[in-house]
């Protein structure tokens, strides 16, 4: 009997398990609550079932359900990967898994490059359609000044060039077992990762248009907004990673958690050309430049 219970195939038949049930409670609380905080920020009412909900706490509620979720699951993959159930093939599939979950994140930005480039290319057009400010048939429009691309977003640029290029020393320290070199990079990289968000948010201050008061404002916080999102979720697991890396989690054979945050980097490196290229070069040429 014994013999007919057992494993014969390098697939993991993973547990019952609560986290996907309670993944999709948190995020329906959090966007719910997200509309509720949006509603009270413009001082209107809003209400589900007669409950007001036209406030901040509900959205918070719900992303640390999401966040409790965040940690059980992964902390239940780890385990499962210390208890030898990640097989070549399990691994395998979590790697497509990544490399799928990347591809998203290209079309997210892909949709903001897009908005952009039409604003940008038919600057008049998108005016009209957005009946926004009167842009002179010109990007940037009439009397918008524009950061200097080759002071702080160049510094930033070398700041994730170099942090590229720590995770990469990481990784191949790992691959050959060098212990003390896998948590220099990491830590080397997680600091980059922070002095990036600083300079980029120093940045935010000193730029002279904001969000709401032109459409050239609009895209550009946007898209480097959100990658800048992209680089504290970047910097977050990269520090995880290192605190595993500080307990030994990793071995040269098996350390698909690292693989992945460093995949997730290179990508938040690549991004960051194309808007350094695109928003912060060719779109200011020939604009006034603000000094500070």
């Amino acid at each position: 009997m014994a013999d007919a219970h057992a494993k014969n195939h390098d697939y993991h038949i993973i547990d019952p398990s609560p986290w996907p049930f309670l993944a999709g409670i948190g995020a329906l609380v959090m966007a719910i609550g997200g509309i509720g905080w949006m509603q009270s920020i413009k001082g209107n009412e809003f209400s589900l079932l007669g409950i007001p909900l036209a406030s901040p706490w509900l959205f918070f509620i719900g992303l640390a359900i999401i966040l409790y979720v965040m940690f059980g699951w992964w902390s239940d993959t780890i385990r499962e990967a210390h208890e030898g159930h990640h097989t070549r093939v399990v691994s395998l599939h979590l790697r497509y898994g990544m490399i799928m979950f990347i591809a998203s994140e290209v079309m997210f930005f892909a949709a903001w490059f897009w908005a952009f480039f039409d604003a940008s290319l038919f600057p008049n057009e998108a005016a009209q359609v957005l009946r926004t400010e009167y842009t002179g048939g010109q990007w940037p429009p009439v009397g918008i000044e524009v950061l200097d691309p080759f002071h702080l977003p160049l510094y930033n640029t070398i700041i994730l060039l170099l942090s590229g290029t720590a995770v990469t020393w990481a990784h191949h320290a790992l691959l050959h077992d060098d212990r003390k070199g896998l948590v220099w990079g990491l830590a080397i990289t997680v600091a980059l990762g922070v002095l990036f968000s600083g300079v980029q948010a120093y940045e935010y201050m000193e730029a002279p248009f904001s969000f709401s008061n032109s459409l050239y404002g609009a895209t550009f916080f946007m898209a480097t907004g959100f990658h800048g999102f992209h680089v504290i979720i970047g910097t977050i697991f990269l520090f995880v990673c290192l605190l595993r890396a500080m307990a030994g989690d990793f071995t040269p054979k098996q350390h698909f958690g690292f693989e992945a945050a460093a995949w997730y980097w290179h990508f938040v490196d690549v991004v960051w050309l194309f808007l350094f290229a695109c928003i912060y070069i060719w779109a200011s040429a020939g604009a006034p430049i603000a000094h500070h």
